[in-house]
């Protein structure tokens, strides 16, 4: 199974390398102002891709905190049940008291 993965990412590589020496042309991003830049079109996809990855990262934290802390949460409940249950057994398997003597 590692070899296939292995082999998976190294045409995955080879094929984006291919797209990257295809893509070599400078190409002009304009921004407001009259601001521009100039470079390579490979390394403004790439640019791109990572600002795009980043900022999802950044929208899914406040959720996968709140996931983070339900968990927690319910772990805790989990174990007090456990703790509960527990007592529970151990006063269910004791010898009853034994009765007082009547006189």
């Amino acid at each position: 199974m590692k070899i296939i993965s292995k082999l998976i990412w190294l045409i995955v590589f080879v094929l984006f390398f291919g797209f990257a020496l295809k893509n070599d042309q400078v190409v002009n991003l304009n921004f407001f102002l009259g601001y521009q830049t100039a470079a390579p079109l490979v390394i403004l996809l790439l640019a791109f891709f990572l600002a795009g990855t980043v900022f999802c990262l950044l929208a899914m934290a406040p959720m996968v905190f709140r996931h983070r802390r339900d968990i927690h949460r319910h772990q805790k409940t989990i174990a007090e049940i456990e703790k509960e249950r527990q007592l529970e057994q151990a006063t269910a398997t004791q010898a009853p008291a034994p009765d007082g003597v009547r006189n």
